[in-house]
């Protein structure tokens, strides 16, 4: 199998876990996010639901990212610019963004833990904690895009200067590149939910080009 037939794979994948990921957290997951719910109820449901909660960061932090290195691989080998940003930025940033959500997921994971068992003791301590917790979460790749944002808005304007992937793909990509960018603009962090929708189409699009795809033999 080639380079870019895996990478066409991931890209699918990618897809799949951001839909799985958007079903069980408004299907499954939504008393955690209820505005009439107090903090301590909804921190209550997610230690009730502990096992759900972990297998989803499992899908959508830890798998995502892990599968996000062939995908940037991939992608990088069908750019021929030897400049700073071409050769080296763009896939350095798509490697950083798997190190980011990977570290999101454990650390959620891991608190989640931690939490559970300070919940039994005190509960006002196990708030404190799960919601120091969230912020470190967020800050990494939780809520804020602008690393995965300002990555598939680089693939795309570099796509379009070389005529690499469709014009259409690209600039829908520099839509999705936009919406990233600006959640960590304070106040701005809801417009994730954009970045995360409208990837699922450019993740499922990029992939399927790259299925299509001949050559880049694996060695």
């Amino acid at each position: 199998m080639n380079n870019q037939k895996i990478g066409g794979i991931a890209g699918i994948i990618e897809a799949v876990l951001y839909i799985i990921g958007f079903v069980v957290l408004f299907f499954f997951m939504a008393p955690a996010m209820d505005t009439d719910k107090t903090e301590l109820d909804k921190l209550k449901f997610v230690l009730d639901n502990k096992a759900l909660f972990q297998c989803w960061n499992l899908l959508i932090y830890v798998i995502f990212g892990l599968v996000l290195i062939p995908l940037t691989i991939a992608i990088h080998e069908n750019f021929k610019d030897k400049s700073l940003i071409g050769i080296k930025v763009i896939p350095i940033l798509g490697f950083i963004w798997s190190c980011l959500v990977i570290s999101s997921g454990m650390i959620a994971n891991i608190g989640l833990e931690t939490v559970n068992d300070l919940f039994t003791e005190n509960n006002t301590v196990a708030l404190t904690s799960w919601r120091i917790i969230e912020s470190i979460q967020n800050g990494l790749g939780g809520g804020v895009e602008v690393v995965g944002g300002l990555w598939v808005f680089l693939i795309s304007g570099y796509g379009l200067r070389e005529k690499v992937f469709h014009k259409a793909l690209n600039f829908l990509g520099l839509i999705v590149g936009v919406s990233g960018i600006i959640t960590m603009i304070p106040g701005l962090k809801d417009v994730g939910a954009i970045f995360g929708l409208t990837q699922i189409f450019w993740f499922v699009w990029i992939g399927i080009i790259m299925l299509k795809h001949k050559t880049s033999k694996v060695n």
